[in-house]
């Protein structure tokens, strides 16, 4: 070996993917602690002034429009502002469906479970990936599939009007969620995921999707009883 040719120390590369993986993780829960606040306050302000939801088309041509372009600048500041744009919108629908269930009778019950058991499932599985640091990349594959199989019968629930099949795609989502929170986790963990942006959309949709969920679920149970 040539005594000039500069060789690498493995602990320095080590070292170095590490604050790599430290900085992902740290921007990416500091994005999301912004963006959940953010779309709170446009929640806040869809319900005060009672705004319309915009429907089913409009809401996933605006979700699959801004996610579309938030992939396309995920490495400029323009991604970030698309993150707050897309994370503002899924407020603003939200709204309307918040004050249906708190026109309910128990609907503030409801609404408070929805959201402590979002927060405690979303703290749980990523203290747990944090702290095991286990690989779930496997389950991948898994929750792609599992994902593309709710979203369509999500659609199929609405257009055919199936309660029960509306019931079994918010269970199913509550599941699928919790694995992307643990797979998402893990892929940031590992080296997977090195675009705190991209990370941040996939972790932001999950809460939502599982708050939703618990909401709908939660919100029959309420009204069975």
């Amino acid at each position: 070996m040539n005594m000039n040719t500069p060789i690498m120390n493995p602990t320095t590369a080590v070292r170095a993917d590490a604050l790599a993986t430290n900085k992902v993780l740290r921007n990416t829960y500091s994005l999301l602690s912004m963006t959940l606040l953010f779309s709170a306050v446009t929640a806040g302000v869809s319900m005060t002034l009672n705004l319309p939801h915009p429907g089913l088309l409009l809401t996933l041509a605006g979700y699959f429009g801004l996610l579309f372009a938030i992939s396309k600048f995920r490495n400029s500041s323009v991604g970030l502002l698309l993150v707050f744009a897309l994370t503002g919108f899924m407020g603003y629908t939200l709204g309307p469906i918040l004050n249906a269930y708190l026109s309910l009778a128990n609907g503030g019950q409801v609404v408070m479970t929805a959201m402590g058991g979002t927060g405690l499932i979303f703290m749980g599985l990523s203290g747990y990936a944090l702290a095991s640091r286990k690989d779930f990349s496997f389950m991948g594959g898994f929750l792609m599939v599992g994902i593309l199989v709710a979203f369509f019968g999500g659609l199929a629930a609405v257009f055919l009007e199936v309660p029960t099949l509306s019931l079994a795609v918010s269970a199913m989502f509550v599941l699928l969620m919790a694995g992307l929170i643990l797979y998402e986790t893990s892929n940031i963990i590992h080296g997977g995921e090195t675009n705190y942006i991209m990370a941040t959309v996939s972790l932001y949709v999950s809460i939502f999707n599982l708050f939703t969920s618990l909401l709908h679920l939660l919100g029959f149970m309420g009204s069975e009883e």
